[in-house]
C-alpha cells in the first residue's frame, strides 16, 4: 500500500478523485446493494480480473462484511465460470480464424 501512498503525494488530484469514486459506489445509505453483497462481487471480479491484490484485499473486506466462506468459495465459482465461458468463446473464434487461413 506505500505505492498508493506515494501516488497520493505525487498524482493527488488524480488519487483523490479515484478515491470519491470508490466511496460514492460503496456506500450504503441509499445503496440498492449492501456491502457485503458488493464484496462478493467484488471477489468475483478480482477472480475474473487476474488481480491478486484485489483478490487477497476483497476477501478480508468480504469477511469483514459478514460473509461466510462458503459466500466467497460461492462468489469465486461463479467468476470462474464467467470468466472459463466467454474465454472459450474466443478460442472458438481463434480456431475459426486457423480455419480460414490454411
Amino acid at each position: 500500500m506505500d505505492w498508493m501512498k506515494e501516488f497520493s503525494k505525487t498524482n493527488p488530484e488524480q488519487m483523490g478523485s479515484f478515491q470519491n469514486m470508490m466511496e460514492a459506489i460503496e456506500k450504503e445509505e441509499g445503496a440498492a446493494l449492501d456491502k457485503k453483497t458488493k464484496e462478493l462481487i467484488a471477489v468475483a471480479l478480482s477472480i475474473a480480473r487476474d488481480c491478486e491484490w484485489c483478490i487477497a484485499c476483497h476477501v478480508k473486506f468480504a469477511l469483514e462484511a459478514g460473509a461466510t466462506e462458503e459466500e466467497i468459495l460461492e462468489a469465486a465459482w461463479v467468476a470462474v465460470l464467467m470468466g472459463g465461458g466467454p474465454a472459450l468463446m474466443h478460442a472458438g473464434l481463434v480456431l475459426e480464424a486457423l480455419k480460414d487461413l490454411k
